[in-house]
């Protein structure tokens, strides 16, 4: 016959049982693995453009529908002053935006505007033309893997620059994974409209010349807290501006504060 157990070692196997809890816990968190998206979309759009309620719909449908390609959501601030401070905007989204115009050399920014691996633009609302120009994306020429811990951002990228390529820059974004906005003012006072995978925070973690190299930064200084989306990408860059995005992952973190 097993005798009872004393108090203490009752407390002694409930404390034990919390820390090997605890571990796995933090290791399954940790060692979650990075989806490999095949292009990336990025819509600029505004809370107070009449003519983006359609692309931003489109944005929720490819977030949902196309697990291969990674589709964010950079809200731009150009348009406050028509009546309605977008509430999700970033100036560093307008800026953004405005660098691939100058870099294409045709100045074209507008709102809804999609572009397509960093290079070719398409009116965000045209599902016809934002599906036409997916096909005509090169495959990713560079792979990326994703690790977060308590700590730690790491992202493992290896592959090859394209002919010609000198740099790349590999961007951390931390990402809203919905938002819902009641609109009260401007060209959509009295919408209500859901947003998907809104771009919260765009850093950069290095610059890559190829081969296989581990870019890490502090999760504590990328501000990601709880529950968060969180995508790399490997962009071309120059003097000129952002280029061709080359690779990307995308990644959900569950994990504490």
């Amino acid at each position: 016959m097993v005798g009872r157990l004393s108090r203490k070692a009752v407390r002694a196997f409930r404390t034990g049982s919390v820390i090997v809890a605890g571990i796995f816990a933090v290791a399954a968190a940790s060692a979650q693995a990075s989806a490999q998206p095949e292009k990336v979309v990025e819509l600029f759009t505004s809370q107070g453009c009449s003519s983006c309620p359609p692309a931003d719909h489109l944005a929720e449908r490819l977030v949902s529908e196309e697990d291969d390609i990674l589709t964010v959501v950079l809200p731009v601030d150009y348009w406050d002053y028509l009546g309605w401070k977008d509430t999700l905007a970033s100036p560093a989204h307008s800026q953004r935006q405005r660098a691939y115009a100058a870099r294409r050399g045709d100045r074209s920014v507008y709102t809804p505007q999609m572009v397509i691996n960093g290079e070719e633009h398409v009116v965000g609302s045209r599902e016809r033309d934002v599906r036409a120009a997916l096909t005509r994306t090169e495959p990713f020429m560079a792979r990326v893997d994703m690790k977060i811990s308590d700590m730690v951002v790491q992202a493992t990228v290896d592959g090859a620059l394209p002919r010609g390529g000198k740099m790349a820059t590999i961007y951390f974004l931390s990402i809203k994974e919905e938002a819902l906005v009641d609109i009260g003012r401007g060209e959509n006072a009295g919408r209500k409209i859901r947003y998907v995978n809104v771009v919260q925070h765009l850093q950069p973690m290095g610059m890559w010349s190829g081969g296989q190299e581990t870019f890490r930064m502090p999760k504590s200084k990328l501000m990601l807290k709880g529950d968060a989306r969180c995508a790399v990408l490997v962009q071309i860059e120059d003097q000129e501006g952002p280029g061709p995005i080359i690779g990307a992952a995308v990644m959900d973190w569950h994990g504490g504060s």
